[in-house]
């Protein structure tokens, strides 16, 4: 099971995504972003390879497609709360936007 992220891992791991339009979600221990895309084939090519890495992680994002625009929310429901899993997850979903 991974271990929630200590405050000296926070500030290295989350300091990078949250300049990068990663934002904290309230009332929870979890980061979220809006990625756009140009057209609705090109959001679900996003969600289609970032699926595909989550499955290899075995980390599952909480994620929401309309049109264009996905949702993603990533938190760590075991741990309950944000982990290196997460923090991961996240610059891959950077990556390949």
């Amino acid at each position: 099971m991974m271990e929630k992220l200590t405050d000296t891992e926070r500030e290295e791991h989350l300091n990078p995504l949250l300049a990068d339009g990663w934002a904290m979600v309230e009332g929870r221990d979890a980061i979220k972003k809006t990625f756009e895309f140009k057209n609705f084939v090109d959001a679900f090519g996003f969600m289609t390879k970032a699926a595909i890495w989550a499955e290899k992680m075995n980390h599952h994002p909480e994620w929401f497609n309309v049109f264009k625009t996905v949702e993603v929310t990533l938190s760590t429901h075991d741990a309950g709360g944000l982990t290196e899993n997460d923090t991961k997850l996240a610059r891959k979903m950077d990556a390949l936007a």
